[in-house]
């Protein structure tokens, strides 16, 4: 969906609640016959995206899917959005719309009349790319349709699989919302950790992440 480096074939980019690519990979994975169970990892939005798949399709999931572990989850895409839209994270903020600008340039090129870069660089927040190309892109109404219908907060509840959210308290990119404290107290299938370091996606221990170390054990067991 373009993030190989090279645009995908269709006009559509990845988001963080496109739940089918990640069906259509463990469904192709499973049709070798070569697994008998299935664990998912996931950063950040593909976190997000992992949390949303095991909660919105609880009742087809397949049996090999066994747990999972996701690191740093704007589990709420809109307060993660206002968070890096904040002028303290203008250094994050400012290399996500670049990688972003980037990708639409680039499809713009290839599909003229389609989709258009005009004002593109009046872009300054996530809000407003979100806004202009993500929502209308994939079928959201806007930026807020968006974020309601694709967080992973909303889907939690519906997890049957057991799940290891591990969320920095010093993450600078997630509003105190993503940080699902209360969702999952009543909820026996999720594990909520969360370490007083780590930043968005930064676990370091030598050799092996901390993260890495954490998701074996808890794969194994152990968590």
């Amino acid at each position: 969906r373009g993030c190989s480096g090279e645009p995908n074939r269709q006009l559509r980019f990845y988001h963080a609640g496109a739940t089918d690519d990640l069906a259509a990979v463990i469904g192709h994975a499973l049709s070798r016959g070569t697994y008998e169970a299935v664990v998912l990892v996931g950063f950040s939005l593909g976190g997000n995206l992992v949390l949303k798949y095991l909660g919105e399709r609880r009742e087809e999931l397949p049996p090999p899917v066994r747990k999972a572990a996701v690191f740093s989850v704007p589990c709420d895409l809109r307060a993660s959005a206002e968070k890096v839209d904040k002028w303290q994270n203008g250094i994050y903020r400012r290399r996500f719309l670049r990688t972003l600008k980037d990708k639409v340039r680039a499809k713009a090129a290839l599909m003229p009349g389609l989709l258009s870069a005009e004002g593109l660089d009046e872009v300054r927040t996530l809000r407003g790319f979100d806004e202009r190309y993500t929502a209308p892109l994939h079928g959201f109404g806007s930026a807020e349709d968006y974020w309601r219908r694709s967080s992973s907060l909303h889907f939690l509840e519906g997890i049957r699989v057991r799940a290891l959210i591990v969320n920095a308290r010093n993450d600078p990119l997630l509003g105190e919302s993503c940080n699902p404290v209360e969702e999952v107290k009543d909820q026996p299938f999720l594990r909520l950790n969360m370490p007083r370091q780590g930043g968005h996606v930064g676990f370091p221990g030598g050799g092996l992440l901390w993260s890495e170390r954490l998701a074996v054990s808890f794969f194994a067991g152990g968590g």
